[in-house]
């Protein structure tokens, strides 16, 4: 027989925390979703100076310097290196900037020179001028996560784009080319 009803069940810990959790990350995962494009990576230079050009000389290429990139004009960097699957698939969008008369700039990550050398041997060479980052110092400066990374750069050497990734066709056509119409 019960004595008035008034029995209060226990909770253990162990039976709420399972469900506070699931909603815990429940609602991250839902507000990590309403992001824009959840798959961009930031960048903290983005709409800063572009940071200070530490390369060393590719071969007999003309070498890049950091005047370069703060001359007047719209321009590209582009990090790449000879081992990089995605850099073979983007250079002929290069080329074809290059051909365009767009000055390319060219950094070449922690790569061999004689392999850098033959791939643009065989592949064209769209860059104006190109250094070396063999130990990748560079690269962090700019916040690189990997190459290919291009960055659009305006006439006051200040980033105006970060696109880590293979320059496509569509890359070139949805991001890349009105980033460039909007600098010149």
């Amino acid at each position: 027989m019960r004595q008035g009803g008034n029995r209060v069940a226990k909770v253990s810990p162990l039976m709420v925390a399972p469900p506070v959790i699931f909603a815990g990350l429940a609602l991250m995962f839902y507000f990590g979703l309403q992001r824009d494009n959840p798959d961009a990576l930031p960048s903290q230079i983005q709409g800063q100076p572009a940071p200070a050009v530490a390369v060393e000389a590719l071969g007999e290429r003309a070498l890049l310097t950091d005047a370069q990139l703060r001359e007047g004009g719209v321009k590209i960097l582009n990090f790449w290196a000879s081992w990089c699957a995605p850099c073979r698939v983007e250079h002929p969008t290069l080329v074809q900037l290059a051909d365009e008369g767009i000055p390319i700039y060219g950094v070449n990550y922690k790569d061999d020179a004689a392999n850098a050398e033959g791939f643009l041997d065989e592949l064209g060479d769209p860059y104006a001028a190109i250094g070396t980052d063999f130990e990748g110092r560079m690269a962090l400066d700019w916040g690189l996560y990997g190459v290919p990374e291009t960055y659009v750069i305006d006439g006051d050497g200040t980033v105006l784009l970060r696109f880590p990734g293979p320059v496509t066709q569509r890359v070139l056509t949805e991001t890349i080319r009105p980033v460039l119409e909007s600098a010149q």
